[in-house]
Parts: C-alpha cells; sequence; structure tokens
C-alpha cells in the first residue's frame, strides 16, 4: 500500500503556522514512508474565498519547500462529481430530502433546549414519502446509523468511541444544491484514496460522521491522526500577538523556512532531546506516533533563537534567495556595491533574522544620509586630525583588503599615540554614520576604495562647518 496523506486549506484566509504545521507532518510522513503528498484546495466557500488567500497559500508552500506530489486540487472543479454522489446515496435510500424551514429548525431547537436536550435535528423528514412541500427548497440529509457507535482509531489520541444515537443525520447538500464541507471532504478522500488524514484535532467531532459516509458508500475510511492545537505562551488560544499570523510574514521578518519548520515540528513532536534537526532528518525520523496528544505552547522567543543557529550555520548558497528579497524590499540595488556573499559570511554571525543582516548591510550599498545621534561625539575634538591622516594613509593603499587596511590604522593611532578604538570608531562613524558595524578594516574592504575615501573626505568637511 503506497501511503497518500493531504493537506486541504480553505482559501478563505491567510496560512498561519497551525495549519503549516499540520501540512509539514503530513507532509514529513508522506517523504518517510515513502509515499504521495496531495495539495487540495477547499474552495467550495464561495463568498468567502479569493484568489488573494488562494496564492498566499500557494506561495507559502512553495517558499516553505513543501513540495506536493498531486494538486492542488480544487473542489470548485468538482462539483459535478458531488452531484453524483448524493444523487447515488438517494437512489440508495441512504440520504433522503428535507423539507424544514428555517423556523421550524428554530422552534424545534428552543424546544428542546427548553426540555435541557441537546439541539438536534429529529428526523422528521427520514421516511417521508409524501409530495415535495410547496414553497420550501429542500436540503438533503444522509441517513446517518440511529444505532450502534462508531470507533475512530486515532493515531495520535487512540481509541475514540461515538455513540451513533448523539449524531444526527448531516446535511450534505444545502437547499442551493451545494455540498458541505463534512461530505466533500469524504468524496476527496475517497477519490484521492488517502490513506492517512492528519488534521487539527477541532476536526475530531467530524470524523464520525465522515466514517459513516465513507461506509454508505462502501469504502475504508483512511486512518486519522488528530493533532492538538498550539497555545500561546499564556496557555490561551494562539492569536497574532502570540505569532499567528500569515506565515509569509515570517519571510518579510527575515526567518529561515528551515528554521520554522524544524520549530513547528518541536510543537507536538520530538526524538528523544534533540532540538536542531534538519529537513532530511526530520523525514528520516519522524513518526506519528511520538507525536503528543497534549497542547503545545508558541514561543516567539525560542524560535528567533532557532533562527539564530540556522543563520550562524547557513551557506550563501541556501539564504541567497530571502536575503536577495529583503535587499529588493528595501530599495537596495545590488549592481550598486559590496559582494553580498562576502558580506552575507561577514554578517551571518552578527544578526539574527535576514532583515536584520539587509538593514545592517544597506550601508554598503546606499551611503548615509545623516549622522546617528550617539555617533557625533566620536567626532568631536582632534578626531578631524586623525581622518585626516587616516586619509592620506588609506590614499596610498594598493592592496585594498582587510590586512593592509588593518595596518594602516594600527599605524595611524601609533603615530597619534592613541589606542586603537580611538582611531577606529571615528573612522566607523565617517564610513557608516554610526557606531555600529563588522571590524572596521572589513568594514572598509567591503565598502571599497572609492566609497571609503568619499565618505572620510566628506566627514571632514561637515566638522568643518559644524
Amino acid at each position: 500500500m503506497t501511503v497518500r496523506t493531504r493537506f486541504a486549506p480553505s482559501p478563505t484566509g491567510f496560512l498561519h503556522v497551525g495549519g503549516v504545521r499540520t501540512a509539514l507532518f503530513s507532509w514529513l510522513y508522506a517523504r518517510k514512508m515513502g509515499g504521495e503528498f496531495i495539495l487540495r484546495i477547499e474552495d467550495s466557500d464561495r463568498e468567502r474565498s479569493t484568489q488573494e488567500y488562494l496564492e498566499a497559500i500557494l506561495e507559502s508552500m512553495d517558499w516553505l519547500g513543501m513540495d506536493y506530489d498531486e494538486g492542488p486540487y480544487y473542489q470548485s472543479r468538482r462539483l459535478d462529481r458531488y452531484q453524483e454522489v448524493i444523487q447515488q446515496l438517494l437512489d440508495e435510500g441512504k440520504a433522503y430530502r428535507c423539507y424544514c424551514t428555517r423556523e421550524e429548525l428554530q422552534a424545534l431547537r428552543t424546544e428542546q433546549m427548553q426540555r435541557k436536550q441537546k439541539p438536534r435535528y429529529d428526523g422528521r423528514y427520514r421516511e417521508y414519502t409524501g409530495s415535495p412541500r410547496q414553497g420550501v427548497e429542500p436540503v438533503i440529509r444522509f441517513k446517518n446509523p440511529l444505532a450502534g457507535g462508531v470507533l475512530v482509531d486515532d493515531l495520535v489520541r487512540g481509541k475514540v468511541v461515538f455513540d451513533n444515537a448523539e449524531l444526527d443525520d448531516l446535511i450534505i447538500a444545502r437547499a442551493d444544491g451545494s455540498p458541505t464541507y463534512n461530505f466533500t471532504v469524504v468524496v476527496d478522500d475517497m477519490d484521492m484514496q488517502l490513506t492517512h488524514v492528519i488534521r487539527g484535532d477541532d476536526h475530531l467531532n467530524n470524523t464520525p460522521r465522515q466514517i459513516n459516509i465513507f461506509k454508505a458508500l462502501g469504502t475504508e475510511p483512511p486512518r486519522y491522526a488528530h493533532i492538538p492545537m498550539i497555545l500561546g505562551a499564556d496557555g490561551k488560544k494562539l492569536s497574532k500577538r502570540h505569532g499567528a499570523m500569515n506565515v509569509m510574514q515570517y519571510r518579510e521578518q527575515g526567518y529561515l523556512p528551515p528554521a520554522l519548520l524544524n520549530y513547528l515540528v518541536r510543537l507536538g513532536w520530538s526524538h528523544g532531546d534533540q532540538e536542531v534537526f534538519s529537513t532530511e532528518e526530520m523525514i528520516g525520523l519522524f513518526d506519528i506516533k511520538d507525536i503528543n496528544p497534549s497542547a503545545a505552547a508558541f514561543n516567539s522567543e525560542k524560535l528567533l533563537w532557532l533562527n539564530q543557529h540556522y543563520l550562524k550555520e547557513s551557506d550563501y548558497s541556501h539564504c541567497a534567495e530571502d536575503l536577495r528579497w529583503q535587499m529588493d524590499e528595501l530599495g537596495i540595488d545590488l549592481a550598486e556595491g559590496s559582494d553580498l556573499e562576502q558580506l552575507f559570511e561577514v554578517q551571518k554571525a552578527r544578526t539574527k533574522t535576514l532583515n536584520d543582516m539587509a538593514r545592517q548591510s544597506q550601508i554598503f550599498f546606499q551611503d548615509y544620509t545623516e549622522y546617528a545621534s550617539k555617533a557625533k561625539k566620536h567626532l568631536k575634538g582632534d578626531a578631524i586630525d586623525t581622518l585626516k591622516e587616516l586619509l592620506i594613509a588609506l590614499e596610498t593603499v594598493s592592496d585594498w583588503k582587510k590586512e593592509p587596511l588593518h595596518d594602516v590604522v594600527k599605524q595611524v593611532a601609533q603615530s597619534r599615540g592613541l589606542k586603537l578604538g580611538k582611531v577606529a570608531q571615528p573612522l566607523r562613524v565617517a564610513l557608516t554614520g554610526g557606531v555600529v558595524s563588522p571590524s572596521i578594516d572589513l568594514t572598509m574592504e567591503l565598502l571599497g576604495r572609492m566609497s571609503v575615501l568619499k565618505r572620510i573626505d566628506r566627514t571632514i568637511q561637515a566638522i568643518n562647518v559644524w
């Protein structure tokens, strides 16, 4: 048997970390088992589904590197198939038309609640053989078994039994003919021959209904694994303030896809005490049985720490596309300025995100327009004479590399009887407009001869008019 899993987002909103983790677990299991991972877009809610959300989901999957073997399939393109199966159930007496009005259902609900009963449809049209009710467009309901139970042998939660007497007859088609979620999911999973469905435990109560429809269609349901929700650090439902934002915002903030996936896989799954996993390790080690049935807490600081670790250990080739994207977002022309690969190697131990790196590297491509408020104090006193001496000495350097450049700074410090920092800091301010940069010799090498000489001269001129 070939393992087949799926991720089935709805384009009624952006993809968030909870959805990404569900997709990741499904993707990892398919890859671990040598199986197939299917992407299905559940866009049957035509009013709320938008092209913007669809494109964002597809872009997110691509950015994260979770490739799919089939799809994307679209429910909106399978309406004829759903109608075919609905008619099959009607013909076989496993579904029926219900002519209850909204007012009648509300009255039934009110009456049941007054009697302290669980509100549920009472099946009054289940065996109806009369004429169609005038003026009422019927819904179609599935004939749920009246007795017995449904065993959900869940791969995460274990065996869970549901009593059929507690399940009313589910609507599988609305009055306008459009199919409902619990029905379309079954038809899709059946037609796509899915063997395993990994999804959030908020779907657990839907599962017995879906299993009953599978059985009515004469098909074995897939194995289910219902994973717990992700909570905020305060134990409350994950929200935007905890980090539940559009996953592409993590790209905007400079997170690396492997770091985000590594963090999310550890929210509810573990392999001993190991914290850091390559993608290959995740695939090789992942097993559904190791998923924790308890809710996991999202910790933004832990994610940032992990991203910093990945950044330090990454090669330029793994980050180039995202770093270039960050630079482009800042309006930086990479054709003018420093070598980006060399800059990456210098900056990766100094920053926590690619966004940090891009902003801190902007000075190597675009000249600054003003001095930072804390920087001017380093240009007072005899700093102008130090800069003049540096300018003269640097003009004679033929090999513009950090070693000769370091020697120049050192020689100027010795000739003026100053500590190295008293020379390097005014120079750093002259070159960057601020007080923080890589080592001064590397900063000069990365900026290049023309920029260095130009910025020192400009600073000398600025001091003269202060």
